[in-house]
């Protein structure tokens, strides 16, 4: 019953986390199968998405410097999407005032919910990072996996070869969080694979309520390519290195140890609830 218990409150938790992209997701089936009045449904989309900003910091549910970060995420993701959909990668077939170059401006608040979503769980999961690579092998590496999704098209695409490089560098690194007042990790790798993974499950249900159309879709929804998980986890990775370096520079030198160093000594009654529910 207690790991019954334990999986009800973190799934809580990742529930609470979540609430910025679930109200993308809720915006995006109300506006596809309802139709908008006065403006173009993306309009609405950037209302909504602007609004329900507005309201996390307003209520408390994110702060300040959060927001910043997710105001970071939403012009690197918007970038990116000036890009991809001038390549033709997908498209944005309706109609918009907030439109630029074919790109409605509420896309980069897709991105920015992910940064959302890590800040917020981040936060109520109390999470630490332990072995946490030098910052010389973390800055370079995320800068290349996002220049990769743009150099790709004219170059080598070496994504694999960084996702190698991610193997080797996060090894030995470790994501430590607490639930209901008892402490799991998991190796920061897997997290990024799960991560990635339910983000394509999102593109999914993204894509089906048209947020945005891959060319195979144009006739007909299909399920997007397994193949793209690949690059949402090279996505995620650069999200969370991004929040970890911002959270890394806020704390203070003995608070960073918790990244670089060794992992804490439990007590006893945590050693034993750690030998029983070590994930």
């Amino acid at each position: 019953m207690r790991a019954v218990k334990q999986l009800l409150h973190f799934g809580w938790q990742q529930a609470l986390s979540c609430l910025f992209p679930v109200v993308i997701f809720a915006s995006l089936a109300v506006t596809k199968w309802m139709p908008m009045p006065f403006l173009p449904r993306y309009d609405w989309l950037l209302i909504i998405c602007l609004l329900m900003q507005w309201w996390m910091v307003r209520a408390g549910l994110e702060t300040r410097d959060e927001l910043k970060v997710i105001s970071l995420f939403h012009l690197i993701g918007l970038g990116l999407e000036l890009f991809k959909v001038h390549m033709g990668s997908w498209s944005y077939p309706g109609e918009g005032f907030s439109k630029v170059f074919g790109v409605p401006l509420y896309s980069g608040f897709m991105y920015a919910s992910v940064a959302s979503y890590l800040c917020q769980a981040w936060r109520r999961l109390k999470v630490e990072l332990v072995r946490w690579p030098s910052s010389w092998l973390v800055v370079p590496l995320a800068a290349a996996i996002y220049l990769n999704f743009f150099t790709h098209h004219y170059w080598l695409d070496i994504r694999w070869w960084l996702s190698a490089l991610v193997v080797l560098v996060f090894w030995k690194a470790w994501v430590r969080y607490e639930v209901n007042g008892t402490y799991y990790r998991m190796p920061l790798a897997l997290s990024f694979v799960l991560i990635g993974f339910f983000i394509w499950i999102a593109e999914n249900i993204a894509t089906y309520f048209s947020a945005w159309e891959y060319p195979n879709q144009a006739d007909a929804w299909s399920l997007v390519h397994l193949g793209k998980v690949s690059s949402w986890l090279l996505l995620v990775i650069v999200s969370f290195l991004i929040v970890a370096t911002l959270k890394r520079v806020k704390k203070g030198p003995s608070e960073r140890r918790s990244f670089k160093g060794k992992e804490r000594s439990p007590n006893v009654e945590e050693r034993f609830e750690k030998r029983k529910l070590y994930l």
